[in-house]
C-alpha cells in the first residue's frame, strides 16, 4: 500500500503586492553610556498574508549602522544575506537589536539613528528606524579624593567601585552634578562632603544603569542600584543642600563619635527608595530641613542618640518591594549593649507618616546607666497612636476618620510607575497645620521656591499645598 502526504508545501513567491508588518516604526532604545554595550531590544516582523513572504536582503540604508548590530532569525545583519529568511503566512520572526555607541567627546545626549531597510522577494521595500541616545560620562575607579576637589556639571561621573573623601579633605559638589555608582559602588566620607545643588540644578548621586526593567518602570525606580554614602565618625561638617539621593542599598549612614560637632546638614534633599535605611546616625549632631526622606526597607530616619533637629520635612514610609519595611521614624538611646544618649530628637512642622498603624517608635532603655532619651514632635502630622504628652505640642493626627488619611494625603502617587510624588491634598489636615513663626525663622519658601505664607498659614511637610 502507498501513503502520500495530503500537506500542500507552503510556497514563498511572494506576490507583487505582499508586504510585511512591523511591531514598531521606529524602536527607541534607552540612553546608553557611550562606549559600551546597551542591553539587547527586539521588534516584531509579521507575515499577515496569505502565503510565505521571502525577505532577500536586510541592510542599513547607505550602509549607516550607528553603533546599532541587529540579528534578525539568526542571521547577523551586515548588507548581504547569504540566503534568504522565509516567513510563513499568519507566523512572524523576531529581530534583536543593540548598540554600542561610540564616545563623542560632548556634554550633552548624543543622538544615534539608522534605518534599517528590508528587501522582499517581490522588490518592495520596507523600513524600521532605529533610535538611541548616548551620554559621555567621566569614569572613576576606586577614586580617592586626598586634596580638596571641586566636580563640575560638564557630564555625568560613573563610580565604577568606591569613591573616598580622605581626612582633612574636602569634595565639592557643583550645582547639576551626576555621580552614578555601579552596584557594588559607594562613598565613603571621612573629610567633608559639600553639595551646592539648586532648584533647578540638583545634585544627583543614583545608579549608573540608565535602562528600564520594564516599559514604564526604569532601573532608577528599582531599589538597590548602588550602595550608599557612609560617613566615618572622622567626618564633621558635611552640607547637602538640593541633593537628590535615591535607589541605593542605603542612603545616609552617619556615625560620630561626639554630638557637639554638626555631622551633617541636609536641605531642600530627597533620600529616597533605599532597600535599606534612608537615614541612619549614631550620637551624631544632625539639622535636615525641607527634605523629604521616603520609602525604605528599613526604616526611613533611624536615630541612635545624638542631637537631631528635623524642620519642615516629609518623612513617609511607602516603600513598594517589602512588607517587611520599618517604620518611617525610629530613634532610641541603646543598641544592643551601647548606650547612646539622645540629647535630642525635635521635630518641627513635618509630616511622619506611611501605610501602617503606627510609623513612629521611640524605643527607650531605662534604669541605671541608661543615656539621655530627649524628644519632641511640634506641628506636625503624626501617623502613631494620639497620645497626651507634654513633649507633643499641637500636632495633628494622620487617622483613618479623616477625610484623607496616609496614602491619601499625596494624591499623585503612580504606583504602576512606581513614581511618588509627595505633594499634599487640599484635604490632607496637613495643610495649615504648621506653625508660622518657624516657617518665617526657617524657610518662608517651601522646596519648589513656593511661597508658605501667602495666606498666613503654613503647612507641614516640605512642599506647601
Amino acid at each position: 500500500m502507498a501513503l502520500s502526504s495530503c500537506v500542500e508545501e507552503e510556497k514563498f513567491e511572494t506576490a507583487a503586492g505582499d508586504r510585511l508588518t512591523f511591531s514598531v516604526d521606529t524602536l527607541r532604545m534607552d540612553t546608553v553610556i557611550a562606549g559600551t554595550n546597551s542591553v539587547t531590544r527586539r521588534f516584531a516582523i509579521y507575515n499577515n498574508n496569505s502565503d510565505g513572504v521571502s525577505i532577500t536582503n536586510i541592510a542599513f540604508l547607505n550602509g549607516i549602522t550607528s553603533g546599532f548590530s541587529v540579528i534578525v532569525d539568526g542571521s547577523y545583519v551586515d548588507g548581504n544575506l547569504a540566503t534568504s529568511i522565509d516567513c510563513r503566512s499568519k507566523d512572524s520572526l523576531l529581530a534583536y537589536v543593540q548598540i554600542t555607541p561610540p564616545e563623542s567627546n560632548q556634554d550633552d545626549k548624543v543622538l544615534h539613528e539608522a534605518t534599517l531597510v528590508f528587501t522582499l522577494a517581490n522588490g518592495a521595500q520596507q523600513s524600521v528606524v532605529l533610535s538611541a541616545y548616548s551620554q559621555d560620562v567621566i569614569w572613576m575607579r576606586d577614586v580617592h579624593v586626598q586634596t580638596d576637589m571641586q566636580l563640575s556639571a560638564q557630564r555625568p561621573y560613573v563610580i565604577k567601585d568606591s569613591l573616598t573623601i580622605e581626612e582633612g579633605c574636602t569634595l565639592t559638589l557643583e550645582a547639576g552634578v551626576r555621580l552614578m555608582f555601579a552596584s557594588n559602588a559607594h562613598m565613603r566620607v571621612e573629610g567633608r562632603l559639600i553639595a551646592n545643588g539648586t532648584r533647578e540644578k540638583p545634585v544627583v548621586l543614583r545608579g549608573d544603569r540608565m535602562d528600564y526593567m520594564f516599559e514604564n518602570q526604569p532601573y532608577d525606580r528599582i531599589s538597590e542600584q548602588w550602595q550608599g554614602v557612609f560617613i566615618t565618625d572622622k567626618s564633621y561638617g558635611n552640607s547637602l543642600n538640593y541633593c537628590d539621593i535615591h535607589s541605593g542599598a542605603y542612603g545616609i549612614l552617619c556615625e560620630s563619635v561626639s554630638s557637639e560637632s554638626e555631622k551633617l546638614r541636609l536641605e531642600n534633599c530627597v533620600i529616597h527608595n533605599v532597600s535599606g535605611t534612608a537615614l541612619e546616625s549614631y550620637n551624631a549632631k544632625i539639622f535636615a530641613g525641607n527634605t523629604q526622606v521616603s520609602n525604605a526597607g528599613g526604616y526611613c530616619v533611624c536615630l541612635y542618640g545624638g542631637d537631631n533637629e528635623f524642620v519642615h520635612c516629609t518623612i513617609a514610609q511607602f516603600y513598594p518591594f517589602s512588607g517587611m519595611r520599618g517604620p518611617a521614624l525610629y530613634y532610641t538611646n541603646y543598641k544592643d549593649k551601647t548606650n547612646y544618649h539622645l540629647t535630642n530628637a525635635a521635630f518641627y512642622n513635618c509630616i511622619i507618616t506611611g501605610y501602617s498603624d503606627d510609623e513612629i517608635f521611640g524605643d527607650r532603655m531605662e534604669g541605671y546607666g541608661a543615656g539621655a532619651f530627649n524628644y519632641y514632635f511640634q506641628n506636625c502630622l503624626l501617623n502613631t497612636v494620639e497620645v497626651v504628652d507634654e513633649d507633643l505640642i499641637n500636632n495633628v493626627w494622620d487617622k483613618k476618620s479623616n477625610k484623607v488619611s496616609r496614602a491619601g494625603n499625596f494624591p499623585h502617587f503612580n504606583l504602576d510607575a512606581l513614581s511618588y510624588d509627595f505633594h499634599l491634598d487640599s484635604l490632607s489636615v496637613a495643610v495649615g497645620a504648621g506653625d508660622p513663626s518657624v516657617t518665617q525663622s526657617y524657610y518662608p519658601l517651601d522646596r519648589d521656591g513656593k511661597r508658605r505664607l501667602v495666606d498666613g498659614k503654613s503647612d507641614a511637610g516640605c512642599y506647601e499645598y
